[in-house]
């Protein structure tokens, strides 16, 4: 008499484990955008970090235990790249000590006058 047997499997013997693809996953989740970030679910009583793609910005998403979401914005620079650095203006001029001091002397003296002119 044959009977049934639930669990028994007549290939279980051929039964290979699927082979899962390694992921390559840097621990920074990427968005597009604000918009990316605002349809980013997060579980209630945790905070994600969220970089955007479109834009040096990162956004620090949170929800609080009733799953309400709050968003802090930062924006980031590189160091030493060219964008953080100062602009230099071309054909920028600078004077010399001599004609700072120079300088200083006529407008002490402006101001001596204009003094002067008041008192009286």
């Amino acid at each position: 008499m044959a009977f049934y047997n639930p669990g028994y499997y007549p290939n279980y013997m051929n039964y290979q484990p699927q082979q899962n693809m390694p992921q390559q996953n840097s621990g920074m989740i990427w968005v597009q955008g604000e918009a990316g970030m605002k349809s980013y679910m997060v579980a209630p009583g945790n905070t994600v970090p969220l970089w955007d793609s479109e834009s040096k910005t990162i956004y620090i998403k949170s929800a609080d235990a009733s799953g309400i979401p709050s968003v802090k914005v930062l924006e980031y620079t590189v160091k030493g790249s060219e964008s953080a650095a100062p602009a230099v203006l071309s054909g920028q001029q600078y004077i010399t000590r001599e004609e700072f001091d120079a300088l200083m002397k006529e407008v002490n003296s402006i101001k001596a006058e204009l003094k002067e002119g008041a008192d009286e």
